[in-house]
């Protein structure tokens, strides 16, 4: 756990809810959702229950992605109680010198509050667009075709919200996190933030923070309690209010939670509920109605199903009074929370076939003509591989029924640390599983040795292009 927390503890039968709803959750997430990574529930302000799941640890940072939305968002927020700007700016007041050779009228109609509520009247996602045209980003944003009379047009985009970003810039002078570091982080308590930017160095806004489970806890509190944080109102409360409720209503795929509404850069949530959220289940909900909140970093494909645990087992054991104790319960729960852990590999840590192999190089090539080059050994518990593409070279570590950290450095892989386990499978087949584990990604490698020739076969758990990467084929040298 954490060494400092900001937010005091308590049992949860002190904060009415019952610690064996907290342990059903938990049950129901080992069985139903493979990539939890952390939790956190805090109740009337006070952390009641908290877990990762190993190799994941409290102190560690988690990659956010679209959950960084709530937090430029925010900023936008601040900026406009300071007078800096309105929901009502056009958007072309901002960048003037950066518009195209003929503004079309609807561009000119572009305001502030419809990128906050992505209804820019764009033609295409302009995410895409801004990340491929060229490095400057804001022109890339200003022309993409706006084929539709903005505030009418609800479309998920990303480049909205580094527009954000970049305004927040113009107003400011400063990048997101150098403008909520007095404003927002440090009265938060929050530390170590990082945030990707873009070639000009602005922060991209609507992906790219970087901060722990306890933060996002944190900045979840913040908004329950409108913006008042230890007797400082650091966002306004007018900001929460209209920032968390529906002003558009969007839909985004079939998932219930994302047919309720969409605010600025927050979605509405059924059981009168909202969050911030990110790909592969990021996750801030808050529940006004149950003064909670609800704090999960993950790497799930279906990001509903977590939501739907929560629920089902935990909306409903939010009491409105302190509980009796219930030391066994408590007990319990302290119990699951300890022993939370994503399962290693399962199998033996050598056989006949390691005894053949170790030691061995494989030229290794596919089918794009990319070549790798692996050699392997094995002592004791641990498998060490030794991986060459072109200039990048490292040595991978696996430990066998429990997680070695290393530097698995494979071309591709996100820019985090990690955590291996690998073991035999059966005679011929040896599989590894890498937590890049400040992120939702995992990679699992299966080599299969047959005389030899060996085929490496690698998946990610989720991606937002194909989960499965091409074999790779070759021999031993």
């Amino acid at each position: 756990m954490s060494s400092v927390h900001e937010l005091p503890a308590a049992t949860p039968e002190s904060q009415g809810v019952r610690s064996s709803a907290i342990v059903s959750f938990l049950q129901a997430v080992n069985e139903q959702v493979q990539d939890l990574h952390s939790f956190m529930l805090v109740r009337h302000g006070r952390r009641i229950a908290e877990g990762w799941w190993a190799p994941y640890r409290a102190g560690d940072p988690h990659m956010l992605f679209s959950l960084s939305k709530s937090f430029t968002s925010t900023a936008v927020g601040i900026a406009i109680g300071e007078g800096r700007l309105s929901v009502s700016d056009r958007v072309t007041k901002f960048f003037p010198e950066d518009l195209p050779a003929e503004a079309s009228r609807y561009l000119g109609a572009m305001e502030v509050r419809h990128l906050l509520t992505m209804t820019t009247g764009q033609s295409q996602e302009a995410f895409g667009v801004i990340r491929t045209a060229e490095t400057h980003w804001v022109r890339a944003f200003l022309r993409t075709p706006v084929g539709h009379e903005p505030g009418y047009c609800f479309m998920y985009n990303s480049g909205a919200t580094y527009m954000l970003s970049a305004i927040v810039r113009q107003v400011t002078g400063m990048g997101l996190l150098e403008y909520l570091q007095p404003r927002l982080l440090g009265p938060l308590g929050i530390t170590g933030a990082t945030w990707e930017t873009c070639p000009r160095g602005i922060e991209v806004g609507g992906w790219g923070l970087r901060i722990r489970t306890e933060d996002i806890a944190k900045f979840g509190q913040l908004y329950l309690q409108k913006g008042m944080w230890e007797g400082q109102q650091l966002v306004p409360a007018a900001w929460v209010e209209e920032a968390t409720k529906s002003q558009y209503a969007a839909s985004q795929g079939g998932s219930p939670e994302w047919q309720q509404g969409y605010g600025y850069q927050f979605w509405r949530c059924r059981h009168g509920a909202y969050r911030g959220d990110g790909a592969f289940g990021q996750f801030c909900v808050v529940l006004p109605e149950q003064d909670a909140v609800i704090a999960i970093t993950a790497g799930v494909g279906d990001m509903q199903r977590p939501l739907d645990l929560i629920w089902e087992h935990l909306l409903p054991a939010f009491g409105g009074a302190e509980l009796a104790a219930d030391p066994v319960g408590h007990g319990a729960l302290v119990d699951a929370l300890g022993r939370l852990a994503l399962e290693p590999v399962e199998g033996r840590a050598r056989n006949a076939t390691a005894e053949r192999v170790d030691g061995k190089c494989y030229d290794l090539v596919e089918a794009s003509g990319k070549r790798v080059s692996v050699r392997f050994g094995w002592a004791g518990d641990q498998a060490r591989v030794r991986v060459r593409q072109g200039e990048r070279e490292f040595e991978w570590v696996c430990g066998h029924g429990s997680w070695v950290r290393g530097a698995a450095e494979w071309e591709g892989a996100p820019s985090s640390p990690s955590a291996s386990s690998a073991g035999w499978i059966d005679q011929d087949t040896w599989r590894a599983k890498v937590y890049y584990d400040q992120t939702p990604f995992v990679m699992t490698i299966t080599c299969r040795f047959k005389g030899a020739e060996l085929t490496m076969e690698r998946r990610w758990n989720v991606n937002f292009g194909p989960v499965e990467l091409p074999a790779l084929v070759g021999q031993a040298y």
